[in-house]
C-alpha cells in the first residue's frame, strides 16, 4: 500500500486562510458550492459531447458543425440545448446510417409466435407483461441487440469514464456479445516522441499491451484508415507482438481514434475466433470507435471531462519530479493511496495538503477517482476532516516522522447534501516533507454482500430474479455453481429448462411454474436436474410480485442444492425398509419360537405337589417382543419316589436357543431317569453341546438337583449357574456352589455333587440371571438385592408369593427372560 517517495513542502503565499476549524469550514462550504456547480457543468458538457459525437458519426460533420446543428434544432423545436441533446441520444436507433455504410448489427427478429414451444407451460411468452409492448421492444435476452441499441447503450456508458482503462473496459463490456463478439480491447496513444504507449486494456495483460506498442499500428495513426487483420497466416507477421502465440487472436482490427481532428490513438479489437468481421460488424466497430474518440479526448490530462476545470498541475521542482515518479507506482496499487504535500501559510503553519499522486481506487466524497484527485486540496475532497483526530495525526506524523495508524473510525460524508456515515482505517507515513496515506473503507453494505455470499456458499443456495416486464433474468454466482453452468452462457431461459430436468419430474414442475407465473401462487418444490457432473436434487422456493390487477410482474426466489440431504434421506429410507423387513422376519421367528417354547415348556396353572413338596414356577419373557430366550425349568417325580429339579439358561435368543433348551431339558431328564448321576449327566450334556455344528454352537448354564423324600436331602450340581437361595428361619443364604463350569465351554470339565437337607418351612429358590442382573451393576449387588427381597417375602409366617417377589425385583424395562422356581417344604 505504501510506496517510497520524496517530496518537499509547498508554501501558499496567496492563501489567507486561518488554521482554525471555523475558518476552514467556511472555505469548505465555498469549495463545496463551487464543486457542485462544476459537477453540473461537467455532466452537461458530457451529454453535449455525446450528442455531438452521434451527429458527427451520422452525418460526417466536424465538431463545430455538429454543435451548430444541435443549436439550430433546439431553436427550431422550442427546446433547450440539453433537451435536444437527450433527444439525439434517445433516438440513436431511429437515426439513418451514415452515407456509404451499412446499418450496424443483424436484422430484427421475426414476429412474435415463432419461438419454439409456443403455448406450452414452459413458453415464457405467455407470462411476460405487458403483452402489447413485447412486439415493439424485443427482449435483449431472446435476440441479439441491434447495432443502434448497442451504440446507444455504449454512448450512455461512456458518459462518465475517467481514463482510457475504464474506457476499454466499458467498450469490451458492450461489444463482447453478438454481433461483435470481442474478446479483448486495447488502446494505444501516441506520445510526444511519436511512439505508441498503452493507455488502457481489457481482456489482455499489461505486458501484452506493452508489446503491442512494438508492432506497427502506427500505420493507422499515419493513414487514419482502419486495418482489418482476418487471416492469421497472411497477416500474422507484421502486426503481432514477438511473444504472442500465432493463433491467440486470429482476427484483429486496428481502428483510428481522432481527437480534435487528428488521429492520436489506435483502438485494437481482438477476437479469439477465426470468423472474419462482416460488413455490419465493421460498421458497428467504426461507429463505436468514433464514440470512443470523443470520450478519450475528455479523459486526457488525468481524465477530467470536457467543460470541467482541470485540477491544478503538479508543481515543478523536486516535488513535481517525485510525484511523476510515484504516480506509476500508485497506478499499480489495488487499494486507496495518495501522496500529500503540505500547503503552508506565510507563517509556515500547515493549513492544508495537496494531492500530488493518487491510486486508481482512491475516491473522494464527490465521487472523483484516481488522477482526477491530483492537484486538489484534501479539505476540498474531504471537507469534514479538518480538526479531527486523523487530521492531528497527519500533522504529528509530518512533525515527528512517526507513522500514524488509526481505525476503524467513523467519518461522516456530506455529498451532495446527503449524509452518509462510513468507517475507515487510515495509515500515514512521512517520507521527507510529504505524507503517503493509505486507507481502507469498511463499508457495511460491502460487508453485508460478503456475508450474503458466504451464506449462499455455505448453505449451497443462490437467488434468482425474473422481471416479467423487461424479460430480464438475474442469477447470483452461486446459482451457476449449483447448476454447473458457465456464467458466460448466462441464465437458463424457461424454454431451456425441460431439456435439463428429468422427464418424470416435468409434469409436477410444470404445474408449479404455471401456478407461480399465472396466479402468483408461491412455490416450494423439489426437482432433479441433469448437469455435467450428474443428477442433482434441487429445491426451488419462489414468490411473485403482483401488480394492481394481481398479475405477476416479477418473480423472486432461491435455488438450493439438496443433493447430499436427499441422498442421505434415500439411504435412510432404504435402511428403514431393510430394518422393517428384518423386523418382520424376527417377529415371525419369535411367534414360532414362542409357540415352540409354550409347547416344550408348559407352565402349570397352580402349585405342584411332588413328594411332599410344594413347587411354584414363574416364567416372564423380556419386554423386547422380538427375542425369545432359552430359560427353562423342569420339575418331575422320578420312578423311585424322588423328584428331579432343573433350571437352565441357554445363551442367545431365538429359535436356536429354544431348540438347544429343548435338547438340554429332555436329555437331562432322560439321563437321570435311566440312572445317571448328576455330575455324569452334566458331563454328557457338555459333550452334547460341543458336538453340535459350529454354526449352532452355544453355551448354557444349569442347576440340576435330586430330592429324596425319605431323608429330605437335596443332592445338586451346577454348571456355571447362580447358586440356589435358601430362606430359613427368617434368613436368606445362598448355597455354597460345588465346582462346575458352564456347558459347552471346555472339552474335559469337572462337575462335583453337593447336598442340602431341607427342614419344614424352608423355601429353596432356583432362578436364572434375568432375575437379579442389571446393566452397569456388580453381580454381588444384584444377588444381595435378591436375598433381601426373598427374606421379606418368604421369611415370615405366611406362604409368600412369587408374583410379589417378582414385583419387588424386576424393573419396568425387563431386558431378559426370567425363570423362577420355589421349592417349599411345608411345616
Amino acid at each position: 500500500m505504501l510506496g517510497t517517495v520524496t517530496s518537499e513542502s509547498v508554501r501558499d503565499g496567496e492563501s489567507g486562510v486561518a488554521p482554525d476549524v471555523a475558518q476552514l469550514a467556511r472555505v469548505v462550504a465555498k469549495l463545496r458550492e463551487e464543486n457542485e456547480r462544476l459537477e453540473h457543468l461537467a455532466s452537461t458538457a458530457a451529454v453535449l459531447e455525446r450528442a455531438k459525437g452521434v451527429l458527427m458519426a451520422r452525418t460526417g460533420r466536424s465538431a463545430p458543425a455538429a454543435y451548430q446543428e444541435l443549436t439550430r434544432r433546439a431553436s427550431a423545436g422550442g427546446r433547450t440545448l440539453m433537451e435536444e441533446c437527450w433527444r439525439v441520444l434517445g433516438d440513436l436507433d431511429a437515426g439513418e446510417p451514415a452515407a456509404g455504410r451499412e446499418p450496424a448489427g443483424p436484422p430484427e427478429d421475426g414476429p412474435e409466435g415463432h419461438a419454439p414451444g409456443r403455448g406450452s407451460v414452459f413458453d415464457s411468452e405467455r407470462y411476460l407483461r405487458p403483452r402489447r409492448d413485447r412486439a415493439a421492444v424485443p427482449s435483449p435476452r431472446r435476440r441479439e441487440a441491434t447495432g443502434a441499441e448497442i451504440l446507444r447503450a455504449l454512448g450512455e456508458a461512456l458518459t462518465d469514464v475517467t481514463d482510457a482503462r475504464e474506457l476499454a473496459g466499458r467498450l469490451l463490456e458492450h461489444l463482447a456479445g453478438p454481433p461483435a463478439r470481442l474478446d479483448a480491447v486495447t488502446v494505444l496513444v501516441r506520445n510526444e516522441d511519436g511512439a505508441l504507449e498503452p493507455a488502457g486494456q481489457a481482456g489482455t495483460g499489461a505486458v501484452l499491451s506493452t508489446e503491442w506498442c512494438c508492432v506497427p499500428p502506427l500505420d493507422v495513426i499515419r493513414s487514419g484508415e482502419a486495418i482489418w487483420l482476418e487471416d492469421p497466416d497472411r497477416d500474422g507477421g507484421g502486426h503481432r507482438p514477438p511473444g504472442d502465440p500465432p493463433r491467440r487472436w486470429p482476427t484483429r482490427a486496428w481502428l483510428p481514434l481522432a481527437t480534435g481532428g487528428t488521429v492520436t490513438a489506435a483502438l485494437g479489437v481482438l477476437r479469439a475466433t477465426e470468423a472474419p468481421f462482416g460488413p455490419a460488424v465493421r460498421a458497428l466497430l467504426l461507429e463505436a470507435a468514433r464514440l470512443c474518440a470523443g470520450s478519450l479526448r475528455t479523459c486526457e490530462d488525468g481524465g477530467a471531462p470536457a467543460g470541467r476545470p482541470r485540477p491544478a498541475e503538479r508543481p515543478e521542482g523536486p516535488a513535481g519530479r517525485t510525484a511523476r515518479l510515484v504516480q506509476p507506482v500508485l497506478d499499480a496499487l489495488p487499494g486507496a493511496a495518495v501522496l500529500l504535500t503540505p500547503v503552508r501559510s506565510a507563517s509556515g503553519e500547515v493549513e492544508d495538503f495537496r494531492i500530488d499522486a493518487a491510486a486508481p481506487y482512491s475516491v473522494d466524497v464527490a465521487g472523483r477517482r484516481g488522477r482526477r484527485l491530483v492537484g486538489r486540496r484534501v479539505l476540498e475532497c474531504y471537507p469534514t476532516l479538518a480538526g479531527t483526530e486523523v487530521w492531528r495525526g497527519y500533522l504529528e506524523t509530518l512533525r515527528t516522522g512517526r507513522p500514524y495508524a488509526c481505525g476503524p473510525f467513523p467519518y461522516e460524508e456530506v455529498a451532495p447534501g446527503v449524509r452518509r456515515l462510513s468507517t475507515f482505517s487510515v495509515r500515514a507515513a512521512r517520507l521527507d516533507d510529504a505524507l503517503v496515506v493509505t486507507w481502507t473503507c469498511h463499508d457495511g453494505a460491502a460487508r453485508q454482500r460478503e456475508l450474503l455470499g458466504d451464506v449462499q456458499r455455505l448453505a449451497n443456495l443462490g437467488w434468482a430474479d425474473w422481471n416479467l416486464v423487461t424479460d430480464t433474468i438475474t442469477w447470483s454466482q452461486q446459482v451457476y455453481a449449483i447448476l454447473d453452468r458457465d456464467p458466460a452462457e448466462g441464465p437458463l431461459s424457461l424454454e431451456e429448462l425441460p431439456r435439463h430436468l428429468l422427464p418424470e419430474d416435468l409434469p409436477a414442475f410444470g404445474r408449479a411454474v404455471r401456478g407461480l407465473l399465472e396466479a402468483g401462487t408461491p412455490v416450494d418444490h423439489p426437482f432433479r436436474i441433469v448437469t455435467r457432473s450428474g443428477v442433482r436434487h434441487l429445491r426451488v422456493v419462489a414468490e411473485a410480485v403482483l401488480d394492481a390487477q394481481d398479475t405477476p410482474v416479477e418473480v423472486h426466489g432461491f435455488v438450493q442444492d439438496i443433493t447430499a440431504q436427499r441422498l442421505a434421506e434415500l439411504a435412510l429410507t432404504e435402511t428403514r425398509q431393510a430394518v422393517l423387513a428384518q423386523r418382520t422376519v424376527l417377529q415371525a421367528e419369535r411367534t414360532v419360537a414362542a409357540r415352540l417354547q409354550q409347547a416344550l415348556l408348559p407352565l402349570p396353572g397352580q402349585s405342584l405337589n411332588l413328594a411332599g413338596l410344594r413347587v411354584d414356577v414363574a416364567y416372564l419373557p423380556s419386554h423386547d417382543d422380538l427375542n425369545v430366550g432359552g430359560d427353562w425349568y423342569s420339575a418331575v417325580e422320578l420312578p423311585d419316589g424322588g423328584v428331579l429339579f432343573a433350571v437352565g439358561d441357554v445363551a442367545g435368543h431365538g429359535l436356536d436357543a429354544v431348540a438347544t433348551m429343548a435338547q438340554l431339558r429332555f436329555t437331562a431328564k432322560g439321563m437321570v431317569l435311566t440312572g445317571s448321576s448328576l455330575a455324569d449327566a452334566l458331563r454328557r450334556l457338555n459333550t452334547l453341546l460341543l458336538h453340535v455344528p459350529e454354526t449352532h454352537h452355544t453355551t448354557a448354564t444349569m442347576v440340576l438337583g435330586r430330592y429324596d423324600p425319605a431323608t429330605r436331602c437335596l443332592a445338586w450340581a451346577q454348571a456355571g449357574h447362580p447358586p440356589p437361595l435358601l430362606v430359613r428361619g427368617g434368613k436368606a443364604e445362598f448355597l455354597t456352589p460345588p465346582d462346575g463350569v458352564l456347558l459347552g465351554a471346555v472339552a474335559e470339565p469337572s462337575y462335583v455333587r453337593a447336598e442340602c437337607r431341607l427342614r419344614p418351612g424352608d423355601h429353596l429358590l432356583l432362578y436364572t440371571d434375568g432375575l437379579f442382573e442389571r446393566r452397569g451393576e456388580l453381580l454381588d449387588e444384584g444377588l444381595g438385592r435378591l436375598a433381601a427381597a426373598a427374606r421379606q417375602e418368604f421369611g415370615g409366617d405366611g406362604p409368600g408369593s412369587l408374583d410379589a417377589l417378582l414385583a419387588r425385583l424386576l424393573p419396568r424395562e425387563q431386558r431378559d427372560d426370567v425363570c423362577l422356581m420355589d421349592v417349599h417344604l411345608p411345616r
